[in-house]
C-alpha cells in the first residue's frame, strides 16, 4: 500500500473524507493510482495575503493538499513552508490535527513581509534532500503575487529541474493582475535551453479560492505532475 486507506482517513480525519475521495478521482483520471510521492505545501505569508488567512482560504488549501497527500504517502503529514521576505516557518500539518492548524501556526508568526520565492524553494529542496526520500515530490506553492527577486526564483527553478521535484504554483487573486506575469513566464521556460525538463505548472484559483471545486483543484494539482513524471523518468531524474 502506498497511501492511507479510506478507513484510516475516516478514523483520523472524518472531515476530510469527501476531499480524499475527490482527490482519488483525479488521480485515477491521470493514471496516478498507486503512485508514491512526497507532498509539500508552500504558503505565502506576505502582507497582501492577510484576507486569505482571515477568510479561511489558506486553511482550505491546506486541507485539500493534506487529503491529496494521503493517497501518495502513508505518514499522514505534509511539510509546510511559510514565506514572505524570508522563511517565516517550516512546520507540518497532519491528518489527526488539521482543523484550525493554519490559524495556530500563524498565531506564532511575526510581521507579514514581502514576497520572495527563492528562499522558500531552497527550504523545500533542503528538506527533501535531508529526508533521504526515494519517491518524487509534488510541491504545491501558493502565492498572491510575483517575487521581489525574479532572477533568483528562476535560477532556483532551473537548478531544481535536475531533482525529482515538481513545482505546482497556485495564484490567489485577480487572474488579470500583472502580478502573475512572472509565474506565467516560469511555467513556460524553455526546455532544454533553460531547464532539463518542464518541472513547473501554474494555475489561478481566483479571488475566492475556496469556490474552486474540489475536482477542478485536484485536476490542476496533478495534471501536469503526471506528465512531468514521464519526462523525469525519460531523462533519468527518476528511476
Amino acid at each position: 500500500m502506498t497511501g492511507i486507506s479510506l478507513s484510516k482517513v475516516e478514523e483520523t480525519a472524518p472531515a476530510l473524507v469527501g476531499l480524499y475521495k475527490s482527490a482519488g478521482v483525479s488521480l485515477t483520471k491521470y493514471g496516478l493510482d498507486g503512485q508514491r510521492a512526497a507532498v509539500y505545501l508552500v504558503v505565502d505569508y506576505s502582507g497582501s495575503m492577510k484576507p486569505y488567512y482571515n477568510d479561511g482560504s489558506v486553511q482550505a488549501l491546506a486541507d485539500r493538499v493534506l487529503s491529496l497527500a494521503a493517497h501518495f504517502d502513508d505518514d499522514g503529514t505534509v511539510p509546510v513552508v511559510f514565506f514572505s521576505t524570508d522563511i517565516d516557518a517550516v512546520t507540518d500539518i497532519a491528518l489527526d490535527d488539521h482543523q484550525g492548524r493554519i490559524e495556530r501556526i500563524v498565531a506564532g508568526l511575526g510581521h507579514m513581509g514581502k514576497t520572495s520565492y527563492h528562499l522558500a524553494m531552497d527550504a523545500v529542496i533542503d528538506h527533501y534532500l535531508d529526508s533521504g526520500a526515494k519517491a518524487p515530490a509534488l510541491v504545491v506553492f501558493q502565492t498572491d503575487g510575483g517575487p521581489i527577486n525574479k532572477l533568483a526564483a528562476e535560477r532556483y527553478l532551473c537548478k531544481a529541474a535536475k531533482l525529482p521535484l515538481f513545482w505546482q504554483f497556485i495564484g490567489f487573486g485577480d487572474p488579470d493582475s500583472r502580478q502573475f506575469e512572472f509565474l506565467r513566464k516560469l511555467d513556460e521556460l524553455p526546455v532544454p535551453q533553460k531547464r532539463t525538463v518542464d518541472n513547473a505548472g501554474f494555475f489561478h484559483a481566483g479571488t475566492e479560492p475556496r469556490k474552486v471545486s474540489d475536482g477542478e483543484l485536484y485536476d490542476c494539482l496533478v495534471g501536469e505532475f503526471s506528465g512531468w513524471l514521464a519526462a523525469a523518468r525519460e531523462q533519468g531524474i527518476l528511476r
